[in-house]
């Protein structure tokens, strides 16, 4: 795998790091700024909008630029984001600061999907974005503690401090790091780049995506008071059990990522099935400790790892080029916002148990995007041919895969 590849992880590595860490110090924000820890609680949303909504805007004016170079503009961005927040002087300016780091960080996001695709071979593209993805990951096992424990003993502003310097390291690995790569071939203007959503299948596959995040951050945003109130660890314990899931992310992101060029439904289908045991295993028995622990375990394992799949799939109906890839990630977040948000109504009305079943039912929504695919893959003779990729053939094609492309190219 090109270090390039390892370069782009750690900028991801830097952007999960200032979208989480919010959550570790709500109470010594709100404190901070004179506000209550809800209004705390709604820069985490106001993040996630932003890069909803702002990323792919953000990317369409980038798409002229080559991609190292796009890169490069967004760190500045980010970086003038995370020093807005250290120094903000009271709430509308920390207001202010989210919404510049969100609209980066989904930028970054769909950019360095892109560059790691193009970088590498067609046939080993889902390996790359789990290479990529793992700076997710690593962002949840260990920048979210290392930003709260700064937080807690030299002040949330110190936490802000030390994501901006993430940021610049991370700015100045790419520089050296990241080879320069022309803009992929077949890119163009806004009005070209768009004709490709104009397949209804890509958006089926993009709800797919939603669904997938959204039954595991259903889950994911109430394992704090679950564990401790339903099961009944204590609040010391939790930390470390939320170590435990941020390692099984890892280590199911790894796997997929193997898995994904030549068995991205499959893996899928195997994947939000599993969910599906594990959501409602929790749900059943969240009052046990071992098995509330191991049916954690298992969400994260199969949930949020899915990701290298999620990404093969959509590039495949559509291309590996920034917007695609910005307003995928854009899916992905809503499919957070999703889960948090029902699961939290869910929670008022109907106890803690709830995200967990609700996690269940949008895992069976998401099988349910996947019947067309498995219908027409058993249904016709030609549905083991793959489809329209960057060059990776199915593991069940009849046909051998195509000749390797150009860095970027699509077929």
């Amino acid at each position: 795998m090109p270090r390039a590849v390892h370069v782009l992880a750690f900028g991801i590595f830097a952007m999960v790091t200032s979208e989480f860490v919010v959550a570790g110090l709500m109470p010594q924000m709100a404190e901070g700024l004179g506000v209550t820890v809800p209004q705390i609680g709604y820069l985490i949303t106001v993040f996630a909008l932003s890069m909803a909504l702002g990323g792919p805007l953000l990317s369409v004016a980038l798409l002229r630029l080559p991609p190292k170079t796009a890169l490069m503009v967004l760190f500045p961005v980010f970086l003038a984001g995370n020093v807005l927040a250290a120094t903000a002087s009271g709430y509308p300016a920390m207001v202010v600061a989210r919404v510049i780091t969100g609209v980066a960080s989904q930028a970054f996001f769909g950019v360095a999907i892109s560059l790691g695709s193009q970088l590498t071979r067609p046939e080993t593209r889902g390996r790359a974005v789990a290479v990529i993805l793992n700076g997710l990951m690593l962002g949840t096992l260990l920048g979210l503690p290392l930003a709260t424990l700064t937080g807690e003993r030299y002040g949330w502003r110190a936490a802000f401090w030390v994501i901006s310097a993430l940021t610049a390291a991370a700015a100045l690995c790419t520089l050296i790091g990241v080879e320069r790569a022309d803009r992929p071939e077949g890119s163009g203007t806004f009005r070209t780049e768009l004709t490709v959503f104009r397949a209804p299948r890509l958006w089926l596959t993009l709800l797919t995506s939603t669904m997938v995040i959204g039954a595991t951050f259903s889950a994911f945003s109430y394992l704090n008071p679950i564990l401790t109130e339903v099961t009944g660890f204590s609040s010391g314990t939790v930390p470390l059990l939320l170590l435990a899931y941020g390692a099984a992310t890892v280590i199911g992101n790894t796997v997929v990522g193997r898995l994904a060029d030549r068995y991205a439904l499959p893996v899928l289908l195997g994947g939000l099935s599993l969910n599906v045991v594990f959501l409602a295993g929790f749900a059943l028995l969240a009052g046990f400790g071992i098995w509330a622990v191991l049916c954690m375990l298992g969400i994260g394992l199969v949930g949020v790892t899915m990701n290298p799949a999620l990404v093969t799939r959509v590039q495949r109906r559509g291309n590996a080029r920034p917007l695609v890839n910005t307003v995928h990630s854009s899916f992905i977040t809503f499919g957070v916002v999703l889960g948090s948000a029902l699961g939290g109504v869910g929670v008022d009305r109907f106890g803690l148990r709830a995200p967990l079943w609700l996690g269940a039912g949008l895992a069976v929504a998401g099988l349910l995007t996947l019947v067309p695919d498995l219908v027409r893959r058993t249904g016709s003779p030609g549905a083991a041919v793959p489809e329209r990729s960057g060059g990776a053939a199915s593991a069940n094609s009849e046909h051998p895969p195509p000749a390797p492309l150009h860095a970027g190219q699509t077929p």
